[in-house]
Order: C-alpha cells, then structure tokens, then sequence
C-alpha cells in the first residue's frame, strides 16, 4: 500500500514544507489539482460534492500542476506528484505532451498523470474547445501523447487531431503513466482500455468504490489486460486506520490518498498543524501499513 498526501485550495506558501515533510516522513506521493477558472455566472452541478455546489471554489488558490509539481519535485528527493486530475480535453495534446513529458523528466520521472475530462462546459467555452466531443477526443490525444513520448517522430489522422510528423525533446526515461479519473461508466471503460490506472475521487456520485472497481476489473479482463500492472488510487475513510488500509489492499487498491481537511468546507489551517498532522499520521499508519 502507498499513501499520497492531497492538499489543495490553500496558501500556496505551505506547499514546498508541505512536500518536504511528506518526502521525510515516508509519504510516497503528493497530489495536485486541476482547476482552470472560476464562471461569475453558471448553473452547473459539481458530481463529487452531496449537494453539487461549487461555490467552495470561489475564491480559493490553485497554483498550475505543470507549474508547481517542478517546484516541489526540486525541494524533494523521492515523492512521486500525481495530478488530481487535469483536465486534459481543454487542452491542445501536443502542448500537454510537452508539458507532461517536462515534469516527468524535471522530476526524474516522480510523476504520475491523472487526467479527466471536466465536469464544466464552462471551463471548455473559456478556451474555445468542444464540449460534446470531449471524451473521444481524450481518446485520441492518450494516442498521441504517448506517441510522442517515445522520442520518435509521430504523426497522426484521427477524427479531431491531425498532428503531422514531428518529435519532442526531452522524453522520459521511464514508463509515464496515465491514470484516468472519473465515475461515469464511459469512463471506467477509458481507464480499463487506456490507462495505467484510475483514480477515485471520494464522495458525492463516487461512494460506490466496491462497484467502481469491481467493474474495472470486468472491463480489463474484457480487453485481455488483466495482467497487466494498474494502479487504483482512492479516498477512503478506511484509509485512516492499519486494518482499514488491508480491507483497502484487499479490493484492489494500491495507493490511498489522504487528507486532513475537507476543502469542500472552505477555510484554511495553520501550516504547523498540517505539518503535525501529515507526521503523526506516518507515525501511527504509514509506518505500519507500507
């Protein structure tokens, strides 16, 4: 079992000793969120919060992944960054290749990519992209990124990308993997086809872990990759106690993510008690369950 630390919308001067302790105090790995903007006016509905309100977002910080996991991968020596999510179809997938292909190698491949697709049509109307074709174009730019990942030159002719052939420099030395996030079913079925993993996102329209995995794994057996390494990151309550990280172990799951504050709830709290926090926790848990 692997522990990742999630911090999010909260001064971003606690990051970097934030990262530092989690690396020193046997943390593997640190989540970054996504979240481009905020709409003055929108009716849309969050689906991982019980009343789908967004209004906790209003407000709060969010420091760019691309920009801030290079940061704290530069104060750290082993923690692993994993994005939570970004929401890769408002971007352009060369730009996103080149951008992900940098922090893996900036951080000597500490750098796991979760990707999802937005739950806002807002956040695509803000950067002139298609809301109805998100997730087949996320399809195609899986494809294109990892073709260019390999260092070689790479074209590609798909319904919505026409990328001619061309190569990026640098690449990382290792496998890069992508792990999807989302709870729709068209989602599961991306995880199981196309990623490295799937990362859970808590509560709201996500409560149901046992039914989530459970149909993964139907679903990779069903592609024929059932052997193949995944990796399943969730939120559980379980995750906060030794017997609940074996219940946790046993369905599947190889990474939990903890927290020590709802952000949904708004409010901050003083670095020095996040500090406490975050070791006290690899003390009584993390010590005894890795």
């Amino acid at each position: 079992m692997r522990f990742t630390y999630a911090e999010s919308m909260c001064d971003p001067s606690h990051y970097l000793p934030l990262a530092v302790a989690a690396d020193q105090h046997g943390w593997h790995s640190f989540t970054v969120p996504d979240s481009l903007c905020y709409p003055e006016h929108s009716d849309t509905q969050y689906p991982y919060t019980d009343d789908g309100t967004r209004q906790f977002l209003e407000g709060v910080p969010f420091i760019e992944p691309f920009t801030l996991i290079p940061a704290l991968a530069a104060v750290t020596e082993r923690l692993r960054f994993t994005t939570f999510v970004v929401k890769l179809p408002i971007r352009h997938p060369v730009l996103v290749a080149k951008q992900a292909a940098s922090v893996a190698v900036i951080s000597n491949n500490r750098f796991g990519f979760g990707v999802g697709l937005s739950p806002w049509p807002e956040d695509f109307a803000a950067t002139g992209t298609e809301w109805k074709t998100r997730g087949k174009r996320m399809d195609e730019m899986i494809e294109i990124m990892r073709g260019l990942w390999t260092g070689d030159f790479f074209a590609y002719q798909g319904k919505h990308y026409d990328i001619p052939s061309l190569k990026i420099c640098p690449v990382p030395s290792e496998h890069l993997p992508i792990l999807i996030g989302g709870h729709a079913d068209a989602a599961l079925r991306r995880a199981a086809r196309l990623g490295d993993g799937w990362m859970h996102a808590g509560g709201g329209q996500a409560a149901d872990l046992d039914g989530a995995i459970g149909r993964i794994n139907d679903l990779r057996r069903e592609c024929g990759r059932e052997r193949e390494p995944f990796e399943v990151h969730v939120i559980s309550m379980d995750g906060f106690t030794v017997d609940g990280c074996k219940r946790l172990e046993d369905k599947g799951v190889t990474d939990v993510i903890v927290g020590f504050r709802n952000p949904y709830e708004g409010g901050d709290q003083p670095l020095q008690q996040k500090l406490d926090a975050l070791k006290g926790f690899a003390d009584a848990v993390i010590s005894k369950a890795s």
